[in-house]
Formats: C-alpha cells, structure tokens, sequence
C-alpha cells in the first residue's frame, strides 16, 4: 500500500514538475505574457462570450424586442467603421459624439477636482470649518445631479455650461469627503515632524499634508470620474447638441434600438478608461498605497 501510494504521489507531482521546467526554459517575456493571458485576460474574455451568446440566444427570435448581438453589428455596421464622419450639425460620427462628452467631461471634473481638494482641506484641518460646511455638504450631496440643470439652464441660459455644472456639482463630494477624510488621518507622528522641523504652511501642504491624504483624495477623484461620466450622458439627453447622451436620446426618438445598443457599448467601455487612467495616475503618485 505504501508503494502504491508512492507511485501515487510521484505520477501526480510529475506533470507540475514538467510544467515548471517549461516555463523555465522559455523566455521570461513569453512566460509573464502566457501568466497574463492566463490569469488576466482569459476570464473576463469567457465571460463575456458567455454574455454575448446567452443574448444571442434570448434575442434571436424574430419576434424579439430587442436585437441580438449579430443584428446589433449589422445594423451599425457603418457606425462602426466610419466614426469619425461629419455631415453637419449634429449628424457626426460616434467618435465626435464622445468626444464632445469627453470636453464637457474634462471641463467639469477639473473644476471638481481643484475646489474639492481645496475645500476637504480647509474642512479636514479646520474643525469650526467642519461643523460649519460639513451639513451642508451632506446635504446638498444627496441631490440628484439631473435636479441641478433646470437651475443651472435658468442661471447659465446655454446648454452647454449648464452640463459642466452638472458635472462638477455630481463630482465634486466625493473629493470634498474623501480629501477631508485623508487629513484628518494624518498620523500625528507627522504633524509632530513637522513643528519639529519648523515647517511652514506651504511647506506642510506641500511635503507632508499631500504626500499622506493622496491615497484618499485620489480615492474620490476614481469615484468622481465615474459620477462625472453618468451624469453627463444623463445631461446631454436633456439639453441636445452633440454628445453621446443626446445621441441615444434621438436614436430612442428614431427607433434605432441597434444605435442605442452600441453607444451604451462606448459608454462602457470610455467609463472603464477612464476610471483606469486615474488609477493609474493614483498608483504612479502615490507609488501604490492609494489602493486603486
């Protein structure tokens, strides 16, 4: 029994044996790319094949009310390979749409970024700051963004700042939470280096307050992007003009279910970027402790 058992164990450690003398002899590139492929890439690819054929599967009847993945690409096929048309107005292409989105977007996160970071400073140092903003904050906070573009249309009178409202008064609590949050935490080893070393405002800003509360304001910079991107596809379907927002609002007008299936696609997939790109930027200031 004891042989068997043996011979057992030395046939099932063979084959993880022979796997690790294969990838030692390959390259080391070729070994983190098969690791990626593996462990990174190969999951969310099944399932998303398993979404896509699953919805084939539902919405391939004739009777269906909503396309199927194949109609879907046939219908924008044009859409697809020609993004960048322009034939006036706002009969341009998918890329334009976005990208129109995109400035607003920037515009307005920007803005909610420099004054969120601001004033969750001015809150997390100051505690008659606090208790003087802080309810008013959480207050405010829990007012839908699309409440503010009646407001923002009568202030403004042009659709155009009135959605880079939006988008900073839905980004910036976040900001204004988490920075407020990250000061607060400074451990006071910190604050005691600093009256050691005499620093002065700016210096403490600058050397010690930033550097400790990056990982928490940049926490809320990765969910103001998020809010900032819904609420403006949310915006543009009220106010028009070109925009993604507006462009799913008019194909809806138009019954091109196919067209409104494809912008959510872009939508997705430019939110996903989006929040990548300010975790990485989170990773790279903050060497990786901000946890994104």
């Amino acid at each position: 029994m004891n042989a068997k058992a043996s011979i057992e164990t030395i046939n099932s450690v063979e084959p993880v044996a022979d796997t690790a003398a294969v990838e030692r002899s390959m390259p080391v590139w070729l070994v983190n790319v098969s690791q990626f492929l593996l462990h990174r890439a190969l999951p969310p690819v099944l399932v998303i094949a398993g979404c896509l054929l699953l919805w084939e599967m539902l919405c391939a009847a004739p009777d269906s009310s909503l396309p199927a993945p194949s109609q879907v690409v046939s219908d924008t096929w044009e859409l697809i390979v020609n993004p960048f048309y322009n034939h006036g107005g706002n009969d341009v292409g998918m890329a334009w749409q976005i990208l129109a989105s995109l400035e607003r977007v920037a515009y307005g996160y920007t803005l909610a970024a420099i004054v969120g970071v601001a004033l969750g400073v001015l809150v997390g140092q100051s505690t008659w700051a606090m208790r003087g903003l802080d309810p008013l904050f959480q207050v405010l906070r829990t007012v839908p963004p699309l409440a503010w573009l009646p407001l923002s249309l009568a202030g403004f009178q042009d659709s155009n700042p009135s959605a880079i409202f939006v988008i900073f008064i839905t980004a910036i609590w976040p900001v204004i939470i988490n920075t407020s949050v990250g000061v607060r935490n400074i451990p006071e080893d910190y604050r005691n280096v600093a009256r050691v070393l005499r620093l002065n405002g700016a210096e403490y800003f600058a050397k010690i307050m930033l550097p400790a509360a990056a990982p928490y304001i940049f926490s809320g910079l990765r969910i103001g992007i998020g809010l900032s991107w819904l609420a403006i596809v949310a915006a543009e379907m009220l106010v028009g003009g070109v925009g993604i927002g507006f462009f799913i609002w008019d194909a809806w007008n138009a019954s091109l279910i196919s067209d409104i299936v494809l912008a959510l696609i872009y939508v997705g997939i430019v939110g996903f970027a989006l929040d990548r790109l300010v975790a990485l930027i989170g990773r790279l200031v903050t060497r990786g402790t901000s946890g994104a």
